[in-house]
């Protein structure tokens, strides 16, 4: 029995490799999240900023929630069943008017799976809309390969190399529009990108990247996991994380060092060049 997404829901994500919009929490609770980031940004600079926006659901309680939020892991159990874990979470900021922007890519290409099908809930915090700078998909193209990347390192690409798919069918593309408190849920394999932020406001999302089954591995670096519902992973060289009971618990903010070296290594592997991010 389905707990959040209709059988339409599903079958859109299948045949077209998104879903959007569905509400997660309310608008006043997203600006909630949002002015709670914005608190941590101005008090931890150097555990949260531009270049440290990695798994911040084990620096900071409230994101840790956002993770474990019922209508998200919900949604994913629809989707790939009961047993579920967290791969790793990305804090997209765009600042007013500026020139960021998110090239044509695959998640799935540098995060080194032994399977390309898995969910990512996109959550906004802020509006995502045409001038705020919103994803855009590429209908159905979840269904093709995954396609040659050229690293760049474009100093406004936000992406870790400025990877790019060079030539790609925009006629097919989808803007999701989003309002505070609402989610898209995109396959791991669908070629997506977002234009700059043209607004006067911060536009803020915080991706999900990725939920999986225990049938998802990584072949490429060390399995770390943050275990979400159902039976726990049994990698042979798994690390489960813990959950912060508090912002800034040091057990925690430990292990997301540890994540994210480990995350680092494996999206910047054969790589020329390393960004601090």
């Amino acid at each position: 029995m389905l707990k959040v997404l209709t059988r339409q829901q599903i079958q859109q994500y299948h045949d077209e490799g998104f879903i959007s919009p569905i509400r997660v929490v309310s608008e006043s609770e997203a600006l909630s999240i949002k002015s709670q980031l914005e608190e941590v940004e101005t008090q931890f600079p150097e555990e949260i900023n531009a270049e440290s926006r990695n798994n911040l659901h084990l620096s900071f309680e409230f994101l840790d929630a956002l993770a474990h939020n019922p209508i998200i892991v919900d949604a994913m159990e629809d989707l790939i069943g009961p047993d579920i874990a967290l791969w790793a979470t990305v804090m997209f900021i765009k600042e007013p008017s500026s020139k960021h922007y998110v090239s044509w890519h695959q998640d799935a290409t540098y995060m080194g799976m032994n399977n390309t099908d898995f969910p990512t809930p996109w959550v906004a915090l802020t509006p995502s809309n045409l001038e705020t700078g919103c994803m855009t998909m590429i209908s159905g193209s979840h269904k093709q390969e995954i396609h040659k990347h050229e690293d760049t390192f474009e100093e406004h690409n936000i992406l870790t190399r400025g990877q790019v798919i060079p030539e790609v069918d925009e006629s097919k593309g989808v803007d999701l529009i989003l309002k505070p408190g609402e989610m898209s849920i995109h396959n791991g394999a669908i070629i997506h990108g977002s234009k700059p932020n043209k607004s006067r406001q911060r536009r803020i999302g915080f991706s999900l990247q990725s939920y999986m089954s225990p049938a998802i591995e990584q072949v490429v670096g060390q399995n770390i996991w943050t275990h979400i519902r159902g039976k726990q992973r049994q990698d042979s060289d798994g690390l489960s994380l813990d959950r912060p009971k508090y912002n800034m618990d040091p057990v925690t903010v430990s292990q997301r060092k540890i994540a994210n070296e480990n995350l680092s290594n494996i999206l910047y592997k054969g790589a020329k060049t390393k960004r601090n991010y």
